[in-house]
């Protein structure tokens, strides 16, 4: 059987609407997709769009929650305390649609408040009741190093892990993090490239982020789930077609699938 290969539905992608994108991405082969799960205005909804996924389908492997105002996070405010709120009944929701695992932030933007005790409180909170549900939550390298570890190092739950995200490790960490430490953790991936001057969600090989050595890096920390890519349609694909786009994120989902399974 090997690895699945799995895809985004981006809700940002230009000049398409997400049911143009799902069409696309079924067409081009992909049978197991991730979900962005915003809470945000869209037109088709989050809802109405995974009622559409599921119509035509695919598995959804996770769902990626929103992170607006993810920082208050780590401050003592109502705004942190209704951050927990949020995130528990975005799981619960998960819990319902049959979705076993949640991606979140631990930081936006390129500046956050600390990490400390307050926002660790919190995540014990969210991560307790995800297990008390049987939902995992894999927490993702964002821009700013530091959280993870500080997370993953102080939260006692073996449902939590980590979400590697190939573009903001090439572009935010220079090719830098500490796989040793994430070991057997890695629960999730997106996988895409970039050009180091912006995380700008390329099709891999299509930036500069060399793909031998970071897959050589999640298959030494163990990582044996999908081969998950996190695509976005603009800047030069446009010129291609939105069916073209996912077809080549196919073949070169399974030309990473063959690296991964090389000896």
């Amino acid at each position: 059987m090997g690895r699945e290969i799995a895809v985004v539905v981006s809700n940002d992608n230009k000049d398409v609407s997400v049911i143009e994108t799902i069409n696309a991405i079924k067409n081009a082969g992909f049978k197991n997709v991730f979900i962005q799960w915003y809470n945000k205005e869209w037109k088709p909804s989050q809802e109405e769009q995974l009622k559409y996924i599921r119509e035509n389908g695919f598995n959804v492997i996770f769902a990626h929650l929103g992170y607006q105002n993810i920082n208050d996070l780590w401050l003592e405010n109502d705004s942190g305390n209704k951050l927990v709120d949020r995130y528990k009944n975005d799981i619960k929701i998960c819990k319902e649609n049959k979705i076993p695992m949640v991606v979140m932030h631990l930081t936006s933007k390129s500046v956050a408040p600390k990490y400390n005790e307050i926002g660790l409180r919190r995540l014990q909170e969210i991560a307790d009741y995800a297990k008390s549900l049987n939902i995992k939550v894999a927490f993702e390298n964002t821009k700013i190093k530091g959280y993870l570890d500080y997370v993953i190092e102080n939260i006692d739950n073996e449902n939590v892990g980590i979400c590697f995200d190939s573009g903001h490790y090439h572009v935010h960490f220079d090719d830098d993090l500490d796989f040793d430490k994430f070991k057997n953790r890695i629960f999730a991936v997106h996988l895409h490239d970039n050009d180091k001057s912006d995380d700008l969600h390329l099709i891999p090989f299509d930036g500069t982020l060399n793909w031998e050595n970071t897959i050589k890096k999640l298959k030494e920390s163990n990582y044996n789930g999908p081969i998950t890519m996190e695509l976005c349609y603009r800047y030069e694909y446009l010129n291609m077609g939105i069916e073209n786009f996912y077809k080549k994120g196919y073949e070169v989902g399974k030309k990473l699938k063959e690296m991964f399974e090389k000896e």
